[in-house]
């Protein structure tokens, strides 16, 4: 039979769990008026527990009189007419569906009306925590689903079929629900789907108060509609955690883990720093303890710097023998995997004190933001080890200055670095782990040049009224232009270079003037910091 047939048949699996969930889903409003139905069917017939549900639903009457002992057929569809019509009112479109079809018993038509109501009572309607403005002009399967992706960033979610087949993203929308309530889902086996649904749809029935209006094997049936699942979650965004919940801090040791050299079984050497990264992002929130064994057998507590942002510490400790050392790491007062972390220290190499460093990117003035700059460090004669520059910005952030280093050979290491800020910076240099002499080095970076705040004024740069052998005079104003070297050059109608002479220089007004031999056109450059000055 085509895929098409098979999913109009009476029988077909998606009818009856849509017919069981829309049954439900009913049930569950109709609580509390002490009414239900069996058969959903047949039970909407005489009009009477449509018209209570829909007064349940709207929280208004119907707007006339209908039948409350509806005997005959025609009593029936007078009563099915006044719910429909009271519906009309409310503005809620109803396609092609009359009062006889629901007298009837014609299935497809119940099921689409009974649709149509949850559309607009759970899931237009109601206004939902965390949603932005836009949620008004969306679809409602749109707006349910960007409710949910919001809630459950973690997951993929972009339908309501095949995404919620194995059960974990249920326990992830109970657990953003109720921080705690289901902590374990991201460790759930996706080959029992049954289990996972059922865990988290009775979570959230106990304790949210999300009732199973369809049931954990039904939610999770590949032949499942989209429609049956929307009704279920969409009963999430008015959830509310009743008081006494059990819930337990969600914290997973087993997701933290420990990186770098400081925790490598070889290659650290004793006086050098050791450095390693704890990094608990996927573990919760949890307190980090770490402690070194040393070979003497006593242990040392180490201290542990968060880093901003994303859950990771910095941990250094420096050895001061060779020998075994041993690396306890705790999350939560377990040890994270991988943990005692065996680490072999060797002896020094290299001699920190015979290194030289030179250059204008150490000298106390003379660099300036947003300019590269350089310095080379000489390491003939100091023995092996690893040559490193840090370089602190005036606020104190080493990361904000990016370093390169690079082996020119023969024991010469150029160190190239661009300061992005004006103000005082630290540049410190290692060999072997271990300070050079003079370092840490004070650099105070001059702003940066901007030969667009110059100006130049004076009769010598006037277009006219400069006669031969009469002195041209100007000034050049640089006091907001920053950093950079003044270059004037004159160039007479033939192009050959005329002598110009500095008179004064004063807080950045520079001086000069110039005196023409013949007639004619003269041009005069002025670059500050090798560029232009304005005109």
């Amino acid at each position: 039979m085509p895929a098409t047939e098979k999913d109009l048949a009476e029988d077909a699996p998606w009818k009856k769990i849509q017919q069981n969930t829309f049954t439900r889903w009913i049930n569950e409003h109709l609580k509390c008026v002490n009414k239900r139905i069996g058969d959903l069917q047949l039970d909407l017939g005489d009009g009477l527990r449509l018209i209570a549900l829909l007064e349940v639903l709207s929280q208004k009457n119907m707007y006339r009189k209908y039948h409350s002992r509806p005997n005959f057929r025609q009593m029936k569809l007078e009563n099915v007419s006044v719910a429909l019509e009271f519906l009309e009112r409310e503005n809620i479109k109803l396609v092609s569906i009359d009062s006889k079809a629901i007298v009837d018993g014609n299935l497809k038509l119940i099921l689409g009306l009974i649709w149509t109501l949850i559309l607009h009572y759970s899931i237009s309607m109601p206004v939902w925590e965390g949603e932005d403005q836009e949620a008004e002009s969306k679809t409602p399967k749109q707006r349910l689903l960007g409710w949910i992706q919001h809630k459950v960033p973690d997951l993929p979610i972009t339908n309501f079929s095949q995404d919620w087949r194995n059960g974990k993203a249920l326990g992830a929308l109970v657990d953003s629900c109720a921080p705690g309530l289901c902590p374990d889902w991201e460790t759930w086996d996706p080959v029992r789907p049954v289990e996972n649904a059922t865990e988290a749809m009775q979570l959230a029935d106990d304790w949210l108060g999300i009732p199973q209006v369809i049931a954990p094997e039904e939610i999770i049936d590949p032949s499942v509609d989209e429609q049956s699942v929307m009704t279920y979650l969409s009963q999430f965004p008015k959830s509310k955690l009743k008081p006494g919940a059990p819930l337990k801090p969600k914290l997973n040791p087993k997701k933290a883990r420990a990186y770098g050299p400081g925790i490598e079984p070889t290659g650290n050497r004793v006086l050098r720093p050791a450095v390693f990264t704890v990094d608990t992002f996927s573990a919760g929130n949890g307190q980090v303890m770490v402690y070194l064994d040393h070979p003497d057998g006593t242990r040392e507590e180490l201290k542990v710097e968060p880093n901003e942002g994303k859950k990771t510490y910095s941990v250094s400790y420096v050895p001061q023998v060779t020998g075994p050392h041993k690396v306890t790491v705790l999350f939560a007062g377990q040890e994270i995997p991988k943990s005692p972390f065996e680490v072999n220290v060797d002896k020094a190499l290299g001699d920190a004190s015979r290194v030289t460093v030179k250059g204008l990117g150490i000298e106390p003035v003379g660099n300036i933001a947003n300019k590269p700059t350089y310095f080379d460090i000489y390491t003939a004669g100091a023995g092996t080890g690893d040559v490193t520059a840090m370089i602190r910005d005036p606020q104190g952030r080493q990361n904000s200055v990016e370093v390169m280093m690079e082996d020119k050979g023969d024991s010469m290491y150029r160190c190239t670095y661009r300061p992005m800020q004006a103000g005082p910076h630290t540049i410190t240099v290692t060999f072997g782990g271990v300070g050079v002499p003079k370092s840490p080095f004070g650099v105070d970076v001059g702003p940066a040049c901007m030969p667009g705040a110059c100006r130049a004024t004076g009769r010598g740069l006037q277009p006219s009224g400069l006669r031969m052998k009469q002195i041209g005079d100007f000034k050049v104003d640089t006091r907001n232009a920053g950093s950079g070297d003044l270059k004037i050059l004159v160039k007479d109608p033939r192009g050959i270079e005329e002598p110009v002479k500095q008179i004064s220089s004063q807080d950045g007004v520079f001086s000069y003037e110039y005196c023409p031999k013949s007639p004619g056109k003269y041009t005069v450059s002025i670059t500050w910091g090798g560029q232009h000055i304005p005109k």
